[in-house]
């Protein structure tokens, strides 16, 4: 999901004379936000306020400063003062919005667009960050409809036409969702997907014949989206083309026997002649997958059985049901702060009648006590280095619990029992309302019922390691 967007100039106020100091102070607090020095610029436009303090657009700018400085709700105070002075002020009630909404209050958020969008209803942004609302809300309808507002008025907004395509994907609207869902390029640097990579090769989306073409397929940034669509591979190669696949250090052993692919290229090294590319994740457009034709099986990766037999005689006689663990992923994941779980919060909720072992490779400073803590979680810290260690770990397991991370999708991809914990409005590739997931046969989907409650969803999970894996 594309972050909300504040408007970053209002359209002049009317304002009491100003003076060529109050000019000046503006122009350098303008200049220091430029440079992200925020909390200089709010002391200069705290200073330009004492002298004309009946300026609408300073508290404006001011309050767009304090936002990026951290200071939340001081910023929705300066939009307020704004407001008071200019309550025509649309601009102002866009980003008191965005101020609103990083506080959680959804609903003077909703209101504060809705004027907005009342005074000026030709303001794309702000129909763009009511939808991102309506999407954090699970009010799909509304947000697309608020989506197609703000491309209506701006055809190339390409947040809002990726962040539609989102939308319309979470919905199973494959059909319009994966073309829209290409626009993801257009701001692949805000979306940590890497750079839109540029080669003399034409780009390969299903429409030109492929037998006896080299296709070179790669991956962008996440593991976890590479292990999900790289099952295409196959399908390639059915087509009659010769698969060139390019993946990330970690996956070399995973992925070096995957079905379809006859050349297995380390991301980095030099590229093998080839005819046409395409990226993995575009692989479900150039194939027109629907929700009945998602390329589905129990089980496409194997793990290395002389690896499972290392891991199998290093755990020892199983004496009680064995699950794996993951309760965080990438920081710089966009979605992180709504998926990822302190392990002291876990932990505190998990049953003692299982042994409990640790999937995830890396782990956070604020997690290292918690973990020490909780002896009854057995960690392997030098053996989780690469995924072939970790899958041949996942298939001694009788259920991985996970949160939405490369673990969870490597699980599901080897056919293991998979329990993934979701957050009330989580990424796309879960759908709608669902318990199950058409493209892993294996997972069943925990979602949250309220925004931030995870206590329950603990609560289910415990009740069915129960019931399901008596010890």
């Amino acid at each position: 999901m594309a972050p909300l967007l504040e408007k970053l100039f209002g359209r002049k106020p009317p304002a009491s004379p100003a003076s060529p100091r109050f000019d000046s102070l503006c122009a350098q607090a303008a200049s220091a936000a430029e440079a992200s020095d925020f909390d200089r610029s709010v002391n200069l436009y705290d200073e330009a306020i004492a002298l004309n303090p009946a300026h609408a657009e300073v508290y404006y700018r001011r309050g767009n400063a304090l936002r990026n400085a951290g200071q939340t709700d001081a910023a929705v105070a300066s939009y307020n003062q704004a407001i008071d002075i200019m309550p025509g002020y649309a601009h102002a009630y866009c980003n008191r919005g965005v101020a609103q909404q990083a506080l959680g209050l959804r609903g003077a958020a909703l209101s504060s667009y809705d004027r907005a969008i009342e005074l000026d209803p030709s303001d794309a942004m702000a129909h763009y960050n009511r939808a991102l609302l309506m999407q954090e809300l699970s009010r799909w309808d509304d947000a697309l409809a608020s989506y197609n507002r703000a491309i209506q008025i701006d055809p190339q907004f390409a947040d809002a036409q990726y962040n539609r395509s989102v939308a319309l994907l979470y919905q199973g609207e494959f059909a319009s969702g994966w073309r829209a869902y290409e626009w993801r390029w257009k701001n692949a640097q805000r979306l940590s997907i890497g750079p839109l990579r540029k080669f003399t090769q034409p780009r390969w989306l299903g429409e030109e014949p492929i037998a006896g073409k080299r296709l070179l397929l790669y991956s962008e940034a996440g593991l976890g989206d590479t292990l999900q669509f790289c099952r295409y591979a196959k399908l390639c190669a059915e087509l009659g083309a010769v698969v060139i696949l390019e993946v990330a250090p970690p996956l070399r052993g995973l992925l070096q026997n995957l079905a379809g692919v006859s050349q297995l290229v380390i991301a980095g090294s030099p590229l093998p002649p080839f005819d046409y590319h395409c990226r993995v994740m575009s692989l479900p457009l150039a194939f027109k997958t629907t929700l009945g034709s998602i390329p589905s099986a129990p089980r496409y990766l194997n793990s290395d059985p002389d690896r499972v037999e290392r891991w199998r005689t290093a755990l020892g006689v199983r004496t009680r049901p064995r699950v794996g663990l993951a309760w965080s992923g990438n920081p710089n994941n966009p979605l992180d702060l709504r998926r990822s779980i302190a392990l002291s919060a876990w932990a505190a909720q998990l049953p003692r009648d299982f042994q409990y072992y640790r999937l995830q490779k890396d782990i956070r400073d604020s997690d290292r006590e918690a973990l020490e803590r909780n002896a009854f979680i057995t960690s392997f810290d030098d053996e989780l280095l690469d995924f072939d260690n970790t899958a041949a770990l996942c298939d001694c397991m009788d259920v991985i619990v996970s949160v939405d991370t490369s673990v969870a999708h490597l699980s599901a991809a080897l056919g293991r029992r998979t329990w993934l914990l979701l957050p009330a409005s989580p990424d796309w590739r879960w759908l709608q309302d669902r318990t199950d997931s058409p493209w892993y046969p294996s997972v069943t989907l925990y979602r949250q019922k309220n925004a931030g409650d995870w206590q329950e969803v603990f609560g289910r999970i415990a009740a069915d390691l129960r019931e399901q894996l008596p010890a």
